[in-house]
């Protein structure tokens, strides 16, 4: 049997195949749904003496090379002892006749999770270090060694930004619903501006912000980097800009940012802390053309947020309503990138 509400997850069918397939697993088993996330549907697996994180495809048609559940699997199984926190992966099951997609099971690790920049639940003093910490991370994400871990084949060669602008203008096509000139012409500026190489060649995660992380319990220092869905050889500026854009949305519920927020008062890092102290981990001497990358991350931000409301509209989203009300958001992006376009 399986089951196409992405919602649901049959456990019987997975109790049965990780008792053939994993070591040290028992049931009985059941299944939680994880409410946050848009892309792949994720549950927590709990069994009488131990609980997993089972991530799946989604059923259903899906746009070509998205949900890559393999890939994830197979980045954080090469980070596993790094200097990058990924949870323990155990086994992928690229067999769709199980629960009907493809899927990988992993522990599940136990740390605080933080959806809100402004870290309102932190004693002041305590908010400096969870960027710091998470700034740590990006900078060890950028230094893995992807001959050493295998990773080296993990993207093509050549320039990352042409590759991703073309990829996501294709994804951003397939899931139009809309005429948005401002993601037009957002389209048109980053097809002729983009840098020239510098000879940067690393991993990157693709989606790195605050709540794709995990943090321990009691220190600040990140417990696990989440959702690698994204993640390929590319260039590292990209995910650099990505924390700085997420901080320039507005704060609560939809934003999530840090705009219009005294955050020298609230004892948070500004951006150029923040990008100081990636340069100086990294041993850069800054970073030239930011608004390019900034740029970039809200472009490929609204082709995603586009992918997600169109999945929505097609009863097929991992969270329906949040979907569709993610909507109006595509051209908010698309405005802001071409805000930070007019800084380059």
């Amino acid at each position: 049997m399986t089951i196409d509400d992405p919602t649901k997850l049959d456990t019987d069918a997975v109790a049965a195949y990780l008792a053939d397939h994993l070591p040290g697993f028992a049931g009985p088993l059941t299944a939680e749904k994880f409410n946050v996330g848009q892309s792949n549907p994720t549950f927590r697996l709990i069994t009488p003496t131990q609980t997993y994180v089972l991530r799946r495809k989604p059923p259903g048609v899906l746009l070509k090379s998205a949900h890559a559940v393999d890939r994830e699997f197979r980045v954080q199984s090469a980070l596993q002892g790094s200097d990058v926190p990924v949870a323990r992966m155990h086994l992928l099951c690229e067999d769709d006749s199980v629960i009907g997609s493809a899927f990988y099971v992993m522990d599940e690790v136990i740390g605080r999770h933080f959806n809100d920049p402004r870290l309102d639940e932190l004693a002041q003093g305590d908010r400096r270090p969870i960027q710091d910490a998470m700034n740590t991370v990006l900078a060890a994400i950028h230094n893995v060694d992807l001959q050493a871990t295998g990773l080296h084949d993990y993207g093509p060669e050549g320039n990352y930004y042409r590759r991703q602008i073309d990829r996501w203008t294709k994804q951003y096509r397939a899931s139009e619903t809309d005429h948005i000139p401002a993601m037009e012409e957002l389209i048109a500026w980053l097809d002729t501006n983009i840098p020239a190489e510098d000879g940067q060649r690393t991993l990157v995660h693709g989606d790195y912000r605050i709540d794709n992380m995990l943090f321990h319990k009691d220190r600040p220092e990140v417990a696990a980097v989440l959702d690698w869905e994204l993640s390929t050889i590319g260039h590292p500026y990209a995910d650099l800009a990505a924390v700085i854009m997420q901080w320039m949305m507005p704060p609560g519920t939809e934003g999530r940012g840090l705009a219009g927020v005294n955050r020298e008062a609230q004892g948070l890092m500004s951006d150029a802390e923040f990008i100081d102290a990636y340069c100086t981990r990294r041993g850069l001497p800054g970073v030239d053309k930011f608004g390019f990358y900034l740029a970039f991350t809200f472009f490929r931000m609204a082709g995603i947020i586009q992918g997600v409301y169109k999945r929505a509209l097609d009863g097929n989203a991992s969270n329906p309503q949040r979907g569709i009300a993610l909507g109006p958001y595509v051209e908010v992006f698309a405005k802001h990138g071409l805000d930070a376009a007019r800084t380059v």
